[in-house]
């Protein structure tokens, strides 16, 4: 099969697609027919050499969206059915921008029935870190939450997951994408900087740190995206960040929510696997709205 990976570190450039051999599934893990797999900066980051792994031929992608191919004996899974996926990982030697993924049945879950593979393909990672970090807030409804890079596609997510579930969803965004997310179901938009202690919690998915605290009130809460790069508490403000996991029942229920129309999934490009160097250079080129998409 045919796989995106790199062996050095670098720009777009350093992506190269090569053949490989076919991954075989344990007894607890099921193998996908990859027909969709969105890049994220994450990929870039590890592309990059910002995880490390020199030396190493890594693998690139964490989302899928395809078809059962082979199902372990201890799955639950059978050949044919139509699933989204968290393969997560940082450096192994294949992701899911390829012609197949293995991931452990656990990280599955039918796919939306609503959209197309495609659409579907941005759900996994970016569905999963919004729900996993409004989780961490512990918000309850009526309360007032702020969103970061709310244009975005985690930001995005999480608008509204949290407008679902009767938050006071306030979207920090630029002034261009007030109606974007506004369309997410944010009741109140702010562009560039928001109200000193104004909220309950910040979901900082722009990745502003510090600055962002300023804006939760004494006591709140403030959950950022990157793992180890929240700010110091202040305030009695509890700050931490998510570590996105694979979940494939909460996954499940955020399909359901795509099924319900709750969440937008938004596809900016879609680009053939062999043209993953090229989706790298779309992305780090910036000003991309969704996500863009690998097609085997």
């Amino acid at each position: 099969m045919r796989a995106a990976v790199v062996n050095t570190f670098g720009g777009p450039e350093a992506v190269e697609v090569v053949e490989t051999e076919r991954p075989e599934p344990s007894p607890t893990q099921v193998r996908i027919k990859v027909a969709a797999a969105a890049l994220n900066p994450v990929d870039a980051g590890v592309r990059a050499g910002f995880f490390g792994g020199a030396g190493k031929r890594i693998g690139l992608g964490w989302d899928v969206a395809g078809t059962v191919d082979a199902a372990g004996v201890a799955t639950a899974w059978s050949v044919g059915d139509q699933v989204v996926a968290l393969a997560p990982g940082i450096v192994r030697p294949l992701g899911s921008h390829a012609e197949y993924v293995v991931v452990e049945a656990g990280a599955a879950a039918t796919a939306p029935a609503t959209v197309d593979a495609v659409h579907a393909a941005t759900l996994p990672l970016n569905g999963l870190t919004a729900v996993q970090a409004l989780d961490l807030l512990e918000l309850t409804e009526g309360q007032s939450l702020l969103v970061t890079g709310a244009a975005g596609a985690v930001g995005g997510f999480a608008v509204q997951l949290a407008a679902h579930r009767g938050m006071s969803v306030t979207a920090l965004a630029r002034e261009a994408d007030e109606e974007l997310v506004r369309s997410l179901g944010a009741a109140h938009f702010a562009a560039g900087a928001a109200e000193a202690g104004g909220f309950d919690a910040v979901l900082d998915a722009a990745v502003l740190g510090e600055p962002a605290l300023e804006w939760v009130r004494d006591g709140g809460g403030y959950v950022g995206v990157r793992p180890g790069g929240e700010p110091a508490p202040v305030r009695g403000v509890r700050t931490t960040a998510v570590a996105v996991t694979s979940d494939g029942t909460r996954l499940a229920e955020l399909a359901r929510l795509v099924d319900e129309g709750v969440l937008t999934l938004r596809v900016a490009e879609t680009f053939a696997l062999d043209d993953a160097a090229k989706a790298h250079a779309r992305l780090a080129a910036g000003g991309v709205r969704g996500r863009l998409v690998l097609v085997p």
